[in-house]
């Protein structure tokens, strides 16, 4: 950086690399020199600009960001590395400008070297600047959009002031608000641990004697490399070196009661430990491997023997799944044993450990995915053909057919169970009938939710109070009081310590009153639902109620919002069989034209990365639409849906069991609780009663299917987004008629509204909400606050009640609406949510929330005329509401006095 007493803003690239050069010894650093000629050649037009950022542990630990510019990179060090939270705002100092062959850096700096220390290149892709990137320097606020591997979407650099007596440009690395913010603010950093191009981390980079710099390559120029022969996932390889492959979900099996018949089976011995996926790479002649938990949390540490291992096998990079269990030589239970080894070791170092390998999904660059199962059995085997012979590295040995007699034989010598693995099936990352577990007892994974008190003084807590999570819900399953040593107690108490909390998690089943008996309750302890165990029991009652559960242990490899309790079904035999028809009628044909398959309602669980469990529950009976279908319609308007719902705070109707005449089979929730999966995000409210509440919003399709999964029939939105919750961004008229009026009441009520909106100088588009009633919503500027726009709502609908007194009414009282239709303007209040455009009601005919033109409106019979199958037919026709977003208007002072007036 300059040493000068006042830094000048720079407009650009600074010096034409002088002074990167300048402060290296070239005799003494790996880092490349630079070229000063390089200066000012500009790349052609439409060429992609690169950025990197390298992680870099010098006196202090930060992230080097870097922009490609007039043949440079721009640089900043981000003290505290990129965040992917808008509300963060990270200190980024500009240093001296780097050469373009700096992006491909990675090693070790010498110490008393500039800068010495290690460097990790930790994000590589193209960068894209909004306007004039020169310009925007020179203003003192750059935006760009980054296409990384990591760092993707809107970002800003913003130049704070420059103050007297500095030597430093300090500017501010800003998060854009798009599809890819995060509200945590450290998940990129958190999370991406490792080298984006080796796959090693800080210390195996600082370990490394040579530190190879890394080759890398650009998105563009990867992207090049794949069309002429490369691998797919575009990594450059060599005959000696290949980076090891990311992480991916494995496969997951269906429980079913039975084992399979069939040749067309490939059975093997059911694990009691830790699913790990396994990623080698080759860096020349050295080979690493790390090691993921299904969920992808990096176990490399906790399991190194296995990794190391596994960096033994002959290859040069390989995705491996199976799982790591106890040895024969350790005593008790697997999984119990394996707890107790892992517990008695130091640093990943626990002895007797065994590695089951089961399946191969990458090998040498080449994807094994849709290659058949028996296939990838062989090559794997092969594959570990070239362990030592002292390896901890097991091949998971299967037996073709006669299913029953292999879980028979296994059963009476004390194993878990059996996996029934179609032969010929290919590997896909989610539940699956290709492969089915069987299980010789009975032993699930349960959420603790809290524990009763002991009056013994030496033992913590006498059982655990243990449930699973159904549609969204923490149902209570039982106690477990037995199980635990005296040390496994202690720790277990240290653990749920923390958690406490003053209120159940635990939530009543759909027509229930009670989520847990109250002799229970009353001497229970609550605990935020976090930790998972793991629970062998003989049954359950049929209340739900586990019977003579025995604890295992903690299972630190699932999140306790995945825990759902698994009913046996009955097996394929040699294909899933069609559910059966959702009858004659109506019903069949709304699912003829939305065209769904049952087979694929059956067998395809995941839509937008959202697992759906029991796809094929009916939500809408007499249209025989499950929630698989439900899901493919959000899918399907989602890019129609999106810009007029997302990051409104939300209220829910959730109907878990369906729609059906029982009232008891839906509520409404206002507020965010406990097992929501991570795509319906989260935001406090400060309410008018002071306190902080959680609410729900969305931000992309993920979310629109999570709700679903919840059992979301209806999505209700709020007038304000939450990046400025006390502007309200829209403003809605319900009017609802009293039960003797008919539709052309309504469309008379919504023209009238619309004539009196216009002569204040507002437009407004129509929704039929799929009740009886229609919504007349007016797009505003976010420029007033609450109280001025519900005052307007108000003003205006006593304004045409004034003049027609005898046909509207703006009161809520019933007794007053008889005869008239309600101009509904109290959902404009702050915290008063209407129904979202596009949103399904849980009525009878599983009408939708529509948005119509002005025109279109004429003709319409009834507010309920549309169903999801209608709504994605109309998806090929102009979008009624194209002018929404440029509707640009406010409500104004001016207005409200001519209203009073």
């Amino acid at each position: 950086m300059a040493a000068s007493a006042k830094t000048q803003a720079r407009k650009g690239p600074l010096d034409g690399l002088d002074t990167y050069n300048a402060k290296r010894n070239f005799s003494k650093t790996r880092e490349p020199a630079g070229d000063p000629s390089v200066y000012g050649q500009a790349k052609a037009k439409g060429e992609a600009l690169q950025f990197i950022v390298q992680k870099h542990a010098a006196t202090r630990l930060h992230y080097d960001f870097r922009l490609e510019l007039d043949g440079v990179l721009l640089s900043w060090a981000v003290t505290k590395g990129p965040s992917p939270d808008p509300a963060q705002k990270r200190l980024a100092v500009r240093t001296e400008d780097h050469p373009l062959s700096y992006a491909t850096f990675e090693g070790t700096i010498p110490k008393g070297e500039y800068g010495g220390g290690t460097v990790m290149l930790w994000d590589e892709g193209s960068w894209e600047p909004v306007g004039d990137p020169k310009a925007g320097l020179k203003k003192g606020k750059l935006e760009f959009r980054l296409a990384g591997q990591r760092m993707k979407g809107g970002w800003v650099l913003v130049r704070m002031r420059v103050k007297e007596k500095t030597n430093r440009e300090n500017w501010l690395l800003i998060k854009s608000r798009d599809e890819f913010a995060l509200e945590d603010a450290e998940q990129l950093v958190d999370t991406h641990q490792s080298s984006i191009t080796t796959q090693r981390s800080m210390d195996e980079i600082a370990r490394s004697e040579d530190a190879p710099a890394s080759k890398s390559t650009s998105r563009r120029s990867q992207s090049a490399k794949s069309s002429s022969g490369q691998p797919k996932n575009g990594r450059q390889r060599s005959a000696s070196s290949l980076p090891a492959p990311d992480f991916s979900s494995p496969q997951l099996a269906t429980l079913v009661a039975s084992a399979p018949e069939g040749s067309e089976w490939l059975n093997e011995a059911k694990f009691d430990g830790y699913r790990l996926i396994c990623s080698i790479g080759k860096h020349g002649a050295q080979r690493s491997a790390r090691c993921y938990t299904r969920s992808g949390k990096d176990w490399t540490a906790k399991f190194q023997t296995v990794a190391d291992a596994l960096s033994q096998l002959d290859c040069r990079s390989a995705l491996i799944d199976g799982e790591v269990i106890a040895g024969g030589n350790i005593e008790g239970s697997d999984f119990s044993a394996l707890q107790a080894a892992l517990s008695a070791s130091e640093d990943g170092a626990a002895e007797g450990l065994e590695f089951m390998a089961f399946d191969l999904l990458e090998i040498d660059g080449e994807d094994w995915r849709d290659k058949p199962q028996i296939d990838r059995k062989e090559r794997l085997r092969s594959l570990l053909q070239t362990r030592p012979d002292n390896s901890l590295i097991r091949f998971s040995e299967h037996i073709v057919g006669n299913g029953p007699e292999v879980f028979k034989a296994l059963c009476a010598g004390g194993r878990e169970g059996i996996i029934a693995k179609r032969a010929s099936a290919s590997y896909r990352s989610t539940r699956s009938k290709s492969w089915l577990k069987i299980k010789c007892s009975r032993r699930q994974e349960f959420v603790i939710g809290g524990f009763s008190s002991s009056d013994k003084p030496a033992r913590p807590f006498a059982s655990l109070l243990v449930g699973s999570y159904q549609d969204g819900r923490l149902i209570y399953h039982g106690r477990i009081g037995t199980g635990f040593s005296s040390a496994v107690m202690q720790d277990l108490y240290s653990r749920m310590k923390p958690l406490l909390r003053k209120t159940s998690p635990f939530e009543a089943e759909v027509g229930d009153t009670d989520p847990i008996p109250a002799s229970i309750a009353r001497k229970a302890q609550w605990l935020t639902p976090r930790l998972v165990a793991e629970i062998e029991f003989a049954e359950l009652t049929d209340g739900g109620h586990i019977r003579h559960g025995v604890f295992q242990g903690l299972r630190e490899d699932k999140p306790a919002a995945d825990v759902q309790f698994e009913r046996p079904g009955q097996p394929a035999q040699t294909s899933v069989k069609k559910p059966a028809s959702a009858g004659p009628g109506k019903g069949q044909s709304e699912r003829a034209a939305m065209k769904q398959d049952s087979t694929d309602s059956h067998e395809k669980q995941v839509v937008q990365g959202i697992i759906l469990t029991n796809p094929d529950r009916i939500l809408f009976p007499d249209q025989g639409l499950t929630k698989l279908d439900l899901a493919r319609y959000y899918e399907a308007v989602a890019e129609r849906m999106l810009p007029l719902a997302s990051d409104y705070p939300l209220s829910l109707v959730r109907c878990p069991s369906g729609r059906s005449s029982s009232s008891k089979s839906c509520f409404f929730q206002k507020h965010a609780s406990d097992g929501f999966p991570e795509a319906l995000h989260s935001v406090p409210i400060t309410e008018s009663s002071g306190k902080n509440k959680d609410y729900l919003y969305l931000q992309d399709t993920a979310g629109l299917v999570a709700g679903v999964q919840m059992g979301t029939l209806e999505y209700h939105i709020w007038g304000s987004r939450r990046d400025r919750l006390e502007k309200p961004a829209r403003l809605v008229f319900d009017l609802d008629p009293d039960e003797g009026l008919d539709f052309s009441a309504v469309k008379e009520a919504a023209e009238l509204v619309r004539g009196g909106l216009q002569v204040l100088g507002l437009e407004s588009l129509p929704l039929v909400t799929g009740g009886k009633g229609l919504h007349v919503v007016v797009p505003l500027r976010r420029t007033a606050e609450w109280p001025q726009v519900t005052a307007f709502a108000k003003a205006f609908a006593a304004h045409l009640v004034k003049q027609f007194p005898e046909r509207y009414t703006a009161t809520m009282s019933k007794k007053k609406r008889v005869g008239k239709l309600f101009i509904d303007h109290f959902r404009n209040d702050r915290g008063s949510t209407a129904i979202a455009p596009y949103s399904t009601r849980a009525r009878a005919g599983a009408p939708v929330a529509t948005p119509v033109s002005w025109t279109e409106l004429d003709g319409l019979d009834a507010a309920s005329t549309f169903t999801p199958a209608k709504v994605i037919e109309r998806l090929a026709q102009p979008d009624p509401w194209a002018q929404y977003e440029e509707l640009s208007q406010s409500i104004t002072k001016e207005m409200l006095a001519r209203l009073d007036g």
